[in-house]
């Protein structure tokens, strides 16, 4: 069982890895309207999201995000050795991933983003991103509503109303760090994303926590 969960999780953060980083890079060959390349990108990680979360929540509960098992643990739905391991899953699965689009597009294997991301703007984008997805994931729980289109949307309008377009996952981040093209962001700047990530996911865990328990009463 543990097997199936891990491998779900690795499977589930490689494939969507890699509707990022390759939607990202065949939007850049295609045109070379950014805005337009862009939309291209979410489109494909919105579709990417919904497939995969339907696909993959019966085994594992499809987290693919290091800040989703950790805003679980914390509420004791998983244990905290099963979270290590769905943690270093999602890891090595989005790298994976980023090395599979490479492979597909016939790119280098092995490059480093050379993408800035950083500032205060971007690191507020990340901790407002990181609250959104935490907050709408209980959020649906809370209605029964549909998780996969309820992330999905949340994700395809967060690209475009945040300045960082909305990682809101380190492993993800971790992943792209690892690719010198549309999706990339340099290694340097992680640290600062990791830290606003986090930050927003626990304050959403918290606020969710008291928002929805009358509701669930």
């Amino acid at each position: 069982m543990t097997l199936r969960r891990l491998t779900s999780e690795a499977l589930g953060t490689a494939l969507l890895v890699t509707a990022v980083v390759g939607s990202g890079i065949m939007a850049d060959r295609l045109t070379d309207d950014v805005a337009l390349a862009l939309l291209a990108n979410t489109v494909a990680t919105g579709a990417a999201l919904i497939m995969l979360i339907t696909t993959f929540a019966p085994v594992s509960g499809a987290h693919f995000n290091p800040v989703v098992t950790l805003v679980f643990t914390l509420q004791r739905a998983i244990s905290a050795r099963l979270a290590v391991g769905y943690v270093v899953a999602q890891c090595l699965g989005g790298i994976v991933g980023t090395l599979a689009a490479h492979v597909m597009f016939e790119l280098p294997l092995l490059q480093i983003s050379e993408t800035a991301r950083s500032g205060a703007g971007q690191w507020v984008a990340e901790t407002i991103a990181s609250f959104g997805l935490i907050l709408c994931i209980f959020g649906a729980i809370n209605a029964r509503a549909n998780i996969a289109t309820t992330v999905a949307a949340y994700i395809t309008a967060a690209y475009w109303f945040t300045a960082s377009t909305s990682f809101a996952n380190p492993a993800v981040a971790l992943a792209r760090s690892l690719t010198n093209t549309f999706a990339g962001i340099r290694p340097a700047d992680l640290p600062g994303y990791w830290a606003a990530e986090v930050a927003g996911a626990l304050v959403a865990a918290a606020f969710s926590a008291w928002l929805f328990k009358p509701t669930a009463r």
